[in-house]
């Protein structure tokens, strides 16, 4: 091998490594984002639940109307 198709395959490593690192580090904040939503809809869905669940409690305690 020449010395100058050395240097070509090196550098092309090099900035392979660099875009390797680059995505890794697109990756994992795209993780953390992931993780929070999920979080949040977790969290939504409790409230959501609870909600639901309060006013089936109050569709119970009601009284019919007056005409029955």
């Amino acid at each position: 091998m020449d010395e100058t198709r050395l240097i070509a395959i090196e550098t092309k490593i090099t900035f392979q490594e660099d875009l390797i690192k680059e995505l890794n580090d697109v990756i994992c904040e795209q993780q953390k984002q992931i993780d929070t939503l999920e979080d949040t809809c977790k969290m939504v869905v409790g409230q959501l639940n609870q909600l639901l669940g309060k006013e089936s409690e109050n569709e119970k305690d009601e009284s019919p109307p007056p005409h029955y």
